[in-house]
């Protein structure tokens, strides 16, 4: 079994991290044709008029390429753990990326050197291309079995007639300082530089202000989590859908791969923080989970409640 699972964690680790590893090498074997025909200095950077406004050296082209495609490499190894979605996703980021940077090359082959957009929509048609070559390849890649529940399934003793409900705010410190320290940034270059430069960090202020909370409720409709301020985005488990919840410890890094709202292979989640929170098994066997204090009582009413139901 455990050579099993041994085998199974370095073909999702391959199929993840392959398209990166293609890239990088199909962008060292460009620059190794080109380099004689290249410029000591290469345009590195264009503007929107497709012409350069920075400059790089050749070592510096190499050593920027490598730390890119290689790091998203390894990223990508860590996080996709079996996710076709995920795979697919890592193989269309390594085509655009590796795309884009041959073109550079080639770009450089002129003088003066220039970046029309028609570069960027080969990038675009490569990174297609390669999200196709990853879903066929993702099927090489086990996906992790969802983790077994976990503590005591708990119930509320609710009466024939009773009804009952919970509804709490998640969140996590962290993220409201980040909400803060985006807003004021914002306000000071609003008042320093002009609207030009605070109108990005303000409106991902506002966006951060608007999810840095959501609400999480357990009532006769299931589990919802939604901003508490906006009907819209929405997520709910329905009653007829829960096999079972419960309460359990998360690390956001281990289980999850970090932070927000995210998705693995047999399970997905709102995951702010990492410590408590309600984990919901469906009855596909797919697990959905948010962290939150006082997930123990809302895992309890859900179990009577979705009991109660299937039980009509």
């Amino acid at each position: 079994m455990r050579e099993t699972m041994g085998h199974g964690r370095i073909r999702r680790a391959t199929v993840a991290g392959l398209p990166f590893l293609l890239a990088y090498v199909v962008d060292l074997v460009v620059f190794i044709r080109l380099r004689d025909r290249l410029p000591y200095r290469l345009a590195s950077h264009f503007g929107s008029s497709g012409r350069p406004d920075d400059t790089a050296g050749q070592l510096e082209y190499v050593l920027v390429t490598t730390a890119l495609l290689i790091g998203l490499g390894v990223i990508w190894m860590l996080i996709a753990r079996g996710a076709r979605s995920l795979i697919v996703m890592g193989w269309v980021l390594a085509g655009i990326v590796g795309a884009l940077m041959a073109e550079v090359l080639y770009a450089n082959l002129h003088t003066p050197a220039v970046f029309p957009f028609w570069r960027v929509a080969i990038g675009a048609g490569v990174g297609a291309v390669a999200g196709g070559a990853g879903w066929w390849m993702a099927r090489f890649a086990p996906s992790l079995p969802a983790p077994p529940a976990e503590g005591p399934v708990e119930r509320i003793d609710l009466g024939a007639g009773e009804t009952a409900g919970w509804a709490r705010h998640a969140g996590a410190r962290p993220l409201l300082v980040l909400t803060v320290a985006v807003v004021v940034t914002g306000a000071v270059l609003l008042a320093v530089s002009g609207w030009q430069d605070a109108v990005a960090p303000v409106a991902v202020g506002l966006v951060l202000m608007v999810f840095a909370r959501p609400y999480v409720t357990v009532d006769r409709r299931g589990l919802t989590v939604s901003t508490g301020r906006l009907p819209w985005p929405r997520i709910r488990v329905p009653l007829g859908e829960i096999e079972q919840a419960t309460s359990r410890d998360i690390n956001a890094l281990k289980d999850f791969g970090g932070w927000g709202y995210r998705v693995r292979a047999g399970r997905s989640g709102l995951i702010l923080r990492s410590g408590e929170a309600i984990v919901v098994r469906r009855r596909n066997g797919r697990d959905f989970a948010v962290t939150i204090d006082g997930s123990a009582d809302a895992a309890a009413l859900l179990n009577t409640l979705a009991e109660r139901q299937a039980t009509r």
